[in-house]
């Protein structure tokens, strides 16, 4: 399998950046968009890149946040077959609670509405394909992370702390392991290699790729964070957009050459 960094916070003179992510992936044959950033700057870098998203068999959303969605917009109007798989929690109702007031971080307004024919909400676990699935949590007691981070649901009136139910893993078998992408692991990128070890067992999970939402931890946290990643047995990690930079250089120096930095741009070839 090869997946290509559309966007990433860190881009190139090519390939600028923004604060979002989005992956092409091509596996046997099957094309796979994840995410798709904050705007259509994903799709002006993959004509850059030579990569045409009329050839997209699946679409999928990682999470709830306008960082991932907001750029589908662009990708439904450019292709006209490909499925949008999302969790069926999947709203238009993420808020982060900052100091005395809410700022909004969700899907755009109107989009899920806009595009309701094209959407496949997921509950529990979906093989899309022979060796790919969708993967939903499955750790309990995942408020506490929301509580955390701040972040919330909000429907009219009523407001619950965010349990990350809108969060899934695409998950791939490449042959000589898993290899699983979630582009921002709000649930925590060591619970998520334990669930899908625990969904699939006897299987090696060889590879974990995507964001760790380390960018607003301590120096302390990090560390510790990284022992947990340590004693999974992950053998590959590809990591950055909300990660961050100072977080990605200790992750570099606990976990040592099995770290790797995303960027608009970069390549990552599995099996």
């Amino acid at each position: 399998m090869k997946a290509t960094v559309l966007v990433d916070n860190i881009g190139t003179e090519e390939l600028p950046g923004e604060w979002g992510l989005s992956f092409f992936i091509e596996y046997r044959g099957v094309k796979v968009l994840l995410d798709a950033g904050a705007d259509g700057l994903f799709a002006e870098n993959a004509r850059r890149l030579g990569l045409a998203l009329d050839e997209v068999d699946h679409a999928v959303l990682s999470h709830a946040h306008y960082d991932h969605a907001d750029g589908m917009a662009d990708f439904l109007a450019q292709n006209t077959k490909a499925k949008l798989y999302l969790r069926e929690s999947c709203g238009e109702n993420c808020y982060k609670k900052e100091a005395d007031r809410w700022k909004y971080i969700g899907i755009r307004e109107g989009l899920l509405g806009q595009y309701r024919d094209r959407l496949v909400r997921v509950s529990g676990d979906l093989e899309l394909e022979e060796g790919m699935w969708l993967v939903g949590h499955k750790t309990p007691g995942l408020e506490e992370a929301g509580k955390r981070e701040r972040m919330y649901l909000r429907e009219n009136d009523t407001c619950t702390v965010d349990d990350f139910s809108h969060e899934q893993s695409l998950v791939f078998d490449t042959g000589d392991g898993l290899a699983v992408f979630n582009s921002c692991s709000h649930g925590g990128a060591d619970n998520i290699i334990r669930e899908v070890a625990d969904t699939f067992p006897g299987r090696k999970v060889r590879a974990m790729i995507g964001g760790f939402h380390l960018h607003n931890k301590t120096e302390a946290y990090v560390r510790s964070f990284a022992e947990k990643l340590r004693v999974t047995g992950i053998e590959e990690i590809w990591t950055g957009h909300c990660t961050g930079e100072e977080a990605y250089h200790i992750l570099q120096e606990e976990l040592g050459g099995i770290v790797h930095q995303l960027a608009a741009g970069a390549q990552i070839r599995l099996g």
